[in-house]
């Protein structure tokens, strides 16, 4: 006997909204999926990585998921790759979420990085070795608000953006060393280093990343909504952000770019330098020339009138 229609259609409405609440609140870009009452699964898709939705996912994996080309229109946006200057890559992730020491290009250029994932060596090939990854232990984040009346209360700006971190990114104020304001440039010091970083606290360049992406209206949340941030009632509309990563170690590429600079320099002094001699030499030259021929020309004038 089979069950009647109004059954059926109970049941339907009753699975509907449990399947639509079985997303991932903090990773838009997760398959998630019931495999019981009332416990969703979501996983990582590119990399099919188990993700804790309660908590932000690493940089790492994100960028190695938003590098996997959509193939379904269930997925709100678009893809967007890491764009610096190495261009775009897929990253190798530990099974932690990290990144791993060396990332390779698929034409095997491979290069050495930080837990930020940004490259911190000089290029080479399958053979570069890189002996450990290297914490980003600060993290300046740069912003550039847009022109208004009057300038932000700098106390009141400060208690905003720490809110705003610990609520929506879930860091501890302590991590946030220090903002500076001068109208309308904003710059946010982040600090943590390997031994006051527990295993619950979020990692900074992970807050970094999810930050950046809300300014860019690129948001990794699930909502994909835009990032509205207020001060006393007043909207702090962002138009531009940098971050600069300091690691603990130096990057090991600096000094060899500083010396190519300082030659590429000494180079174009040399070059103008000899070519001002030239210059001098030739109008000296002239100048010589045309004394002379004046000379010839009155001593010429002088012996005339003695001819006649």
């Amino acid at each position: 006997m089979e069950p009647p229609f109004g059954v059926l259609l109970g049941l339907i409405l009753a699975v509907a909204p449990s399947a639509q609440s079985c997303t991932c609140a903090t990773n838009k870009w997760t398959e998630c999926a019931e495999d019981g009452p009332g416990n969703c699964t979501c996983r990582l898709v590119g990399s099919n990585h188990k993700v804790d939705c309660s908590a932000l996912t690493s940089k790492c994996l994100l960028m190695k998921a938003e590098m996997t080309p959509l193939k379904e229109k269930r997925f709100q946006g678009r893809p967007h790759g890491l764009l610096d200057n190495d261009g775009i890559y897929s990253p190798d992730c530990e099974e932690s979420g990290m990144f791993k020491a060396r990332q390779c290009s698929p034409t095997d250029t491979c290069w050495c990085v930080n837990t930020a994932g940004v490259r911190r060596t000089e290029k080479g090939d399958k053979s570069l070795s890189c002996g450990e990854l290297v914490r980003t232990s600060f993290i300046y984040i740069q912003l550039k608000h847009k022109k208004r009346s009057g300038a932000f209360d700098v106390p009141d700006l400060e208690n905003t953006l720490k809110h705003l971190f610990e609520s929506r990114y879930q860091l501890h104020p302590k991590y946030i060393t220090r903002v500076n304001y001068d109208c309308p440039l904003i710059q946010i010091h982040l600090s943590q280093n390997e031994a006051e970083k527990s295993k619950c606290d979020v990692d900074i360049a992970d807050v970094a990343y999810y930050f950046e992406k809300d300014v860019k209206h690129d948001s990794i949340f699930h909502s994909n909504s835009t990032l509205t941030v207020s001060v006393n009632g007043d909207t702090l509309d962002i138009e531009k952000i940098r971050i600069y990563y300091v690691d603990e170690k130096p990057p090991e590429f600096c000094m060899r770019q500083l010396a190519t600079g300082i030659s590429a320099v000494v180079t174009v002094v040399v070059l103008t330098a000899g070519f001002g001699i030239t210059v001098l030499l030739v109008l000296r030259w002239l100048r010589t020339r045309k004394y002379e021929k004046v000379e010839i020309k009155e001593m010429g004038e002088i012996r005339e009138p003695s001819l006649q």
